[in-house]
Formats: C-alpha cells, sequence, structure tokens
C-alpha cells in the first residue's frame, strides 16, 4: 500500500506550516472604516463597523497589532468545544475532528489576541492537554503500523509533519520485505513440492 500523498511530501518547518495556515480565513470585527485593500494576494473590503468581515489570517493579524480591528475567534476556540473534544479524545480511540490547522491558528490567535478570546488561559491548558493526548494516541498508532493499514484521519499538519519521517521510512521498509518474503516463500513451496516428488519415486 502507498503511502498517502500528504504524508510522502517532504517534512516542513513550523515556520513554513504556520505561513500555510496563515491564509485561513478568519472573522474580524473592523474598529474604524477603511477603503478597500487591493494586495498582491487579493483584494479586502471595505471596512465598516460594526459589519464583520472574513480576511486571511495573517490580514487579521497586522490590523489587529495595529488597533484596527478585533479578531472574532473560530468556533472551535472556545471553552466548552475544546472540554467536549478533550473528553472524545480520552474516551475515543480515534482522533476527534478539530481543524486541519487548529495548532497553528489557536497558537498565533492565543499570541496575538487573548484579549478576544473568553477564558484564554484555561484554552491554552485545554489545547496543551489535546495535544498530548493526541501524540500519545499517534505514538500508540504507530506501534500497530502495517502496509495495509495506516489511519490518521483528522490529524492537524503539524501532527502529520512530526510523524512524516517516521511514516516513510517504515513504509519503505515494509515494502523492501514484501518484495522479498513472497520470493523466499516461493521457493520454499517449491523446494518442498521437489521433495515430495522424489521420495514418491
Amino acid at each position: 500500500m502507498a503511502l498517502p500523498k500528504y504524508v510522502q511530501q517532504n517534512v516542513f518547518t513550523p515556520a513554513e506550516i504556520e505561513f500555510i495556515s496563515e491564509y485561513e480565513q478568519i472573522t474580524i470585527l473592523p474598529l474604524q472604516r477603511m477603503e478597500t485593500l487591493t494586495l498582491l494576494e487579493g483584494t479586502y473590503g471595505p471596512f465598516r463597523p460594526p459589519i464583520t468581515i472574513k480576511v486571511p489570517l495573517w490580514l487579521a493579524v497586522t490590523l489587529k497589532k495595529k488597533h484596527k480591528c478585533s479578531i472574532q475567534p473560530p468556533k472551535w476556540l472556545n471553552i466548552d468545544t475544546l472540554k467536549k473534544k478533550k473528553q472524545k479524545e480520552e474516551s475515543l480511540e480515534t482522533f476527534s475532528d478539530l481543524p486541519y490547522h487548529y495548532l497553528e491558528i489557536s497558537t498565533i490567535l492565543l499570541d496575538c489576541a487573548s484579549d478576544d478570546i473568553p477564558y484564554s488561559d484555561e484554552i491554552k491548558i485545554l489545547l496543551k492537554d489535546i495535544q498530548e493526548i493526541r501524540k500519545r494516541k499517534t505514538k500508540s498508532g504507530l506501534d500497530l503500523i502495517n502496509s495495509n493499514n495506516i489511519q490518521l484521519d483528522n490529524l492537524g499538519l503539524m501532527e502529520i509533519n512530526e510523524i512524516r519521517p517516521f511514516f516513510s521510512k517504515a513504509f519503505n521498509d515494509m515494502r523492501k520485505l514484501e518484495e522479498v518474503l513472497p520470493n523466499s516463500q516461493d521457493s520454499q513451496t517449491t523446494q518442498s513440492f521437489n521433495t515430495s516428488r522424489n521420495s514418491a519415486y
């Protein structure tokens, strides 16, 4: 079985993964009127308080740092939702359905917009707990890895990136074994057949 493409790809650096995540859409509330922004990456705006608008995470962070907007955290980034996610992580063998960039987005938002996130300190602790639980589950899954089964549902990009080197090496080694073992078994079968036939004569 071939590795999924997202596991075959080269390992990214944490900075590269964070850069990718910064193009995720985030809702902001403008704090002042601003005309349309025409940038290389696209056109955003106009911005008219109190109307919310979606922009890339990198732009939301830029405007936040300039005190030109407040950031509305994603629905999953709240204490009640994360408590439920933690319970699921603890009670189920599978991974809960957190966003693909949940680690990067939560880190960025908690760093620059903690004042816009209720119970931000508690959320940081919950996210750390969830991450540790998922790491343990990932390690348990790696111990059971085989060439016919690979289960990475709901892992985030940062999590996949951490285990990708191991998966690549493990699957390459298993493919080599699969190429050798069938030939060895065929050879043993042929030898056994010839021995039985000679005995018959």
